[in-house]
Parts: structure tokens; sequence; C-alpha cells
């Protein structure tokens, strides 16, 4: 499987990959998204899954989980130009 086109640029522009990584930095330290992923891994351990690869733990919109596959979990919010979901 080759590189997407967002890693290829990253890789060719280390001053942007270098400012994203600070942006990506601030934004998994804030207290609410520290907390969500305690909310994950604690509802991946329950599930046995923790560690082992495999789906991710997804949100429906009335805030229960399930297992879904991570390319249509993370496709979901859109990307680029395409609409995304509220």
């Amino acid at each position: 499987m080759g590189q997407s086109k967002t890693s290829k640029y990253y890789a060719s522009n280390p001053k942007a990959r270098k400012k994203r990584v600070a942006q990506q930095a601030k934004i998994n330290n804030r207290p609410e998204e520290r907390e969500r992923r305690r909310r994950l891994a604690a509802e991946r351990r329950r599930r046995g899954i923790m560690g082992k690869g495999g789906k991710d733990v997804s949100h429906k919109k009335n805030g229960k989980t399930f297992l879904e596959d991570r390319t249509k979990n993370r496709a979901r919010n859109g990307h680029g130009k395409r609409p995304r979901r509220a």
C-alpha cells in the first residue's frame, strides 16, 4: 500500500510537518481529548481488544459505542472539500 497524498506532502515539507506536529500535540494535550482517549481505551480493554489492532471503538449519535472499521470511522467527518457530518 502506498503513501497517501498527505503523508507524501509532510514527508517532503519538513517545515510544514514540524508545524503540524506542534498543532496536533497541542490539540491532543487538551483535557477533553485526553478524557476521550481514556474512555475509548477503557472500552477497548472491556471488550478485550486493547493492543490487538483490529476495529475502532466508534461512537453513535446517541453516545453509545460499537466496533467499526478504521477507514469508515475516520472518513465520516469528511476530508478536504467534502462536507462534514454534524
